[in-house]
């Protein structure tokens, strides 16, 4: 039996332990199409997640690799489509020391990639979001701008935001008191 159950899935018992473990994960069409309505996006292609598992240790393990993928999402103004292309690496460390902190409160670690170690490594699940983190949040058409809203009663001076700033109102101060 070897290390990944249909190319997906890295279980680590079965992997050597002396030399890494290279992957390549490129998903066909169906995947793809599934990948984009989870997603909420408009398109998506040429993506490729490819990469190594390394030992390090007695126990753990490094994964490192590279996310290709090209997204198209919808303007978070126009609604128009922007098309991304994200080219990023993914670290992932997982430990067999891995305490999770206990309090409700935490702070987060200063090492964001350091995990409790699993049996097996999803490549598909990870690949999922190393895309759903590397995706811009609010995506902008070129040109698109985003106007200002202004809202007042009838005979009221509208607030504007640069009305809103914390020191407009030292600034009316100052200008009316330089008229006197």
């Amino acid at each position: 039996m070897n290390a990944t159950d249909s190319n997906r899935r890295l279980v680590l018992a079965r992997l050597a332990k002396t030399e890494p473990t290279p992957f390549r994960v490129a998903p066909e069409a169906v995947d793809l199409a599934a990948l984009q309505r989870e997603l909420d996006l408009l398109g998506l292609r040429k993506l490729r997640f490819e990469g190594q598992l390394i030992p390090e240790g007695r126990n753990d393990w490094r994964l490192e690799a590279m996310l290709g993928a090209t997204a198209i999402q919808p303007c978070a103004i126009t609604l128009a489509p922007v098309t991304t292309r994200i080219d990023t690496p993914v670290l992932r460390r997982y430990s067999a020391d891995f305490v999770a902190p206990g309090d409700a409160e935490a702070e987060m670690p200063e090492d964001d990639s350091l995990e409790p170690l699993p049996e097996s490594v999803d490549l598909v699940e990870l690949l999922t979001e190393a895309l759903a983190l590397a995706l811009p949040d609010f995506p902008r058409a070129a040109g698109a701008e985003l106007g200002e809203a202004v809202f007042t009663e009838p005979g009221a001076k509208p607030l504007t935001e640069e009305g809103a700033k914390p020191f407009a109102g030292l600034a009316a101060l100052k200008e009316t008191l330089d008229k006197e």
